[in-house]
């Protein structure tokens, strides 16, 4: 049975970078997020219709990569992937941009099963590039506690990962390791 691992919170928390460092530290694959490639491509003025246009993506990006994992021998271990964004992420976007949340999306969190969550603070420094939109920390805080909410609220287990990247990738491993 393969463990999923999605990692989520505000934009530029080191989502990315942590899903990057953990699949090279357990050899294994993870699921790029779709919304990048998406506004890369159509350009980052997008309406509330878009974003289930994304969720819909991200999904079918995080069914590929589990495809993919289950019939690539070549990871060393096949049984966990991590994943940069999910449903939870689509829905805070959705609500902190348009104040409602499309009813798919919702079905999707309740259908959807993951093994545990890594929600990144934002106590790394803001980097600048073309698809951020919120800069000022005071958005950057809301956005993290309206996470937060959602973890707390949630049954899955999760863990707050925050500090400089090395201790972020610890903290993130350790976690990893007590599912396994």
């Amino acid at each position: 049975m393969i463990k999923k691992v999605v990692i989520i919170g505000p934009e530029s928390t080191g989502k990315s970078t942590l899903c990057e460092q953990l699949s090279a530290h357990y050899r294994t694959t993870w699921v790029k997020e779709y919304a990048r490639e998406y506004l890369l491509a159509n350009g980052t003025q997008y309406t509330f219709e878009n974003l289930l246009d994304v969720a819909k993506g991200q999904i079918i990006k995080e069914e590929s990569g589990l495809q993919s994992l289950k019939h690539d021998e070549s990871h060393a271990d096949s049984r966990l992937v991590f994943i940069d964004t999910d449903m939870y992420v689509m829905k805070v976007w959705c609500e902190f941009v348009f104040d409602k949340c499309h009813h798919w999306i919702l079905n999707t969190i309740v259908e959807r099963k993951y093994d545990l969550y890594l929600l990144c603070n934002v106590d790394l420094p803001w980097v600048k590039d073309e698809l951020r939109e919120y800069p000022d920390l005071a958005n950057r805080e809301k956005l993290y506690h309206h996470y937060k909410d959602i973890m707390v609220n949630q049954p899955v287990l999760w863990i707050d990962i925050n500090g400089y990247y090395e201790e972020r990738l610890q903290k993130a491993i350790d976690a990893v390791n007590e599912i396994m």
